[in-house]
């Protein structure tokens, strides 16, 4: 017999459950429908904020190079610590022996305590004091244990300062590896930027920067040298002339690449001058320059509150630096640089 059973009806719950689902599907179906389309970014929106990132990854390889500056300069004096203590232990050894071998021969012939054998052993300031006490030790035997104990006591000095050194070495490349991945993510993230842009647009921004260079190597040309530098201002300069072309690399000091306080330190260490390695402190290289209209050719410029920057004065002004990743050693206004012009250092 067929069954007349009427069929089960879904829940109220479940009726308004799916009524609900339903409505939220088809509000955002039409917000999507009726939501503008995201706007890319204009080729001078894209500059500014690739800028930006450059800037920003400059700042960071200035502390990058302070940090693998002071990596390099801890390992040398490591190294010096750990050549003194070889040789001091040497020495020690000498003087332990030429004192061991005096106490047998004075044993040998009777003049001596067999006790002064006790001193030979790790620690001879103790029995130094009850042997001079007793007074069984010449005058000669004394001189030769506080050499012995000098020689001790500066051996523990240098091994306390090597141990010293080689945390600060620990941390400062634990800095410098920190600052690198900063580097590199502000360069990949000015790079993924620049990726947006069309082969137009990327054409006219260097076209753009190549205007701009031309207008500058002929204010250069045209406008003289400017004041007369010093011969090894003139040295310098010249040797960073030799260097425009050459692409910018952040860490690099020459010859092939440079960052900014690259090229100026390696020209001038061709005019046979040594200035530091990192922007900030080459600020402290020579005579500081207040105003604009005092430069001569050669000085170092520096732009930005924080001194990230510098270059060398090329007249009119103009500078020859290695401005960011991307370029190349060039002549540049010192109005376009991005950052204001802070002073001149005279070396």
């Amino acid at each position: 017999m067929a069954s007349h059973r009427r069929p089960k009806q879904p829940s109220r719950t479940r009726v308004t459950v799916l009524t609900t689902a339903a409505a939220a599907a088809v509000a955002l179906s039409s917000q999507a429908a009726n939501a503008a389309p995201s706007e890319k970014p204009s080729k001078d929106e894209v500059k500014a904020k690739v800028d930006k990132l450059y800037t920003e990854a400059e700042q960071a390889t200035e502390k990058y190079n302070g940090a693998k500056e002071k990596q390099e300069k801890l390992q040398k004096e490591i190294s010096t610590i750990q050549d003194n203590v070889a040789r001091g232990q040497e020495e020690l050894n000498e003087l332990r022996d030429g004192l061991g071998s005096m106490a047998s021969a004075q044993y040998r012939s009777g003049g001596i305590d067999p006790s002064l054998q006790l001193f030979l052993s790790a620690d001879p300031d103790d029995y130094l004091d009850k042997a001079s006490a007793l007074d069984q030790l010449s005058g000669q035997q004394v001189e030769a244990l506080k050499k012995i104990q000098d020689k001790q006591r500066d051996l523990a000095q240098q091994r306390s300062e090597a141990t010293e050194k080689l945390k600060d070495l620990a941390s400062t490349r634990t800095e410098l590896g920190k600052k690198k991945k900063e580097v590199q993510g502000k360069l990949s993230s000015a790079q993924k930027l620049l990726n947006t842009l069309t082969a137009t647009e990327k054409a006219a921004l260097a076209a753009e920067e190549q205007r701009a260079t031309r207008s500058s190597e002929r204010e250069v040309l045209t406008g003289g040298s400017g004041k007369p530098a010093s011969g090894r201002a003139a040295a310098a300069f010249a040797a960073a002339q030799s260097k425009i072309g050459t692409p910018y690399v952040y860490g690099a000091t020459g010859p092939s690449s440079f960052d900014c306080s690259g090229l100026t330190s390696w020209a001038y260490a061709q005019a046979g001058v040594g200035i530091p390695r990192t922007s900030e402190a080459q600020t402290g290289a020579g005579t500081r320059i207040s105003s604009m209209s005092d430069l001569q050719v050669g000085d170092l410029v520096f732009f930005f509150n924080d001194l990230h920057h510098v270059g060398l004065y090329a007249g009119n002004g103009q500078v020859l630096h290695a401005p960011r990743t991307g370029t190349v050693v060039r002549y540049e206004s010192m109005n376009t640089i991005g950052g204001p012009f802070m002073f001149g250092v005279r070396v």
